[in-house]
């Protein structure tokens, strides 16, 4: 059963076998507990689509896919998408994060889901499970 969700610096990370990170993630995979969505997919695609080793990058992206499935957007999480932002928004609540950003966030409420970032701004939604990663050394961050 799933029960992380891996953004878009923890996933890319993996695909560069940063230690730390394949650490973390490589028995999540063999227990079938990770998961991505698909708007991670296109950030780290973007990112991706910039490196000389494009070809065989995508091709490793790929094969990871199979085990780490994307999540596509659908009515449920367009609907806390929606509450989200409303519960973000001053003067209700800290502050906005990207359209993106609260997909991802949304995708995870909606889905039951831990989110794994290195990203500080998901600490402003609320009821969201995080496993923040301090983005240098890619161990989980005091919070």
């Amino acid at each position: 059963m799933r029960q992380y969700l891996l953004d878009t610096t923890p996933l890319t990370a993996y695909l560069q076998s940063q230690p730390p990170v394949v650490a973390l993630v490589q028995p999540w995979l063999r227990r079938r507990e990770a998961a991505t969505s698909i708007l991670v997919y296109g950030e780290v695609l973007e990112y991706l689509k910039g490196l000389s080793s494009y070809p065989q990058r995508h091709a490793q992206l790929r094969w990871l896919l199979r085990a780490i499935i994307p999540t596509i957007v659908t009515h449920a999480v367009m609907e806390q998408y929606a509450d989200l932002r409303r519960q973000l928004r001053p003067p209700y609540g800290p502050g906005l994060i990207g359209d993106i950003d609260t997909l991802i966030a949304a995708t995870a409420l909606t889905n039951n889901l831990t989110l794994v970032t290195t990203d500080r701004d998901f600490d402003r939604v609320p009821d969201l499970q995080l496993l923040l990663l301090d983005r240098t050394t890619f161990q989980p961050a005091a919070r």
